[in-house]
């Protein structure tokens, strides 16, 4: 029920942001609107504690913020290797280890490491993601271990 409220909450705010017209005829269409669409989906069984990560609500804006951070600085080094040509680039796959406690934890260790530029996350097998990475220093970066750690903290 819990997740129902929540995901009710935010189809309303998601209506409202987007339609900026607050009459009570719109309002009213909002509201059968949302019913609609959350008892849908309750009677599809998607809604549930996988499909709507409460716990991350308030620990993931504070890790966006760093990764957009990353995000930045890796850009700014791929784009240096590109100016200094192929002798600066030195392709490599390595294995990191993801201590995510679930599923969750651990794709969102994954899809972190492929946003940032210059690796790529080729495989996850168990705890295990192979990582294509462009140069031995994001190789490096990421064997730091600090994105894991900051991706466990989230996790709760």
């Amino acid at each position: 029920m819990r997740h129902a409220l929540a995901m009710s909450t935010l189809l309303a705010v998601f209506w409202l942001i987007n339609s900026g017209h607050y009459t009570p005829l719109l309002l009213f269409f909002m509201i059968v609107s949302v019913l609609f669409v959350v008892t849908l989906c309750r009677r599809m069984d998607v809604v549930d504690k996988e499909s709507q990560p409460l716990n991350l609500t308030f620990t993931i804006p504070g890790y966006w913020l760093w990764l957009i951070k990353e995000v930045v600085v890796a850009n700014i080094a791929v784009a240096r290797c590109v100016w200094q040509g192929n002798h600066s680039i030195n392709p490599q796959v390595i294995k990191v280890t993801a201590h995510q406690k679930t599923d969750i934890g651990k794709v969102i260790y994954a899809n972190s490491i492929t946003l940032t530029p210059g690796t790529v996350s080729i495989d996850l097998q168990d705890n295990i993601i192979s990582v294509h990475a462009l140069t031995e220093e994001s190789a490096a970066d990421l064997l730091t271990g600090e994105m894991d750690r900051r991706v466990c903290k989230v996790e709760g």
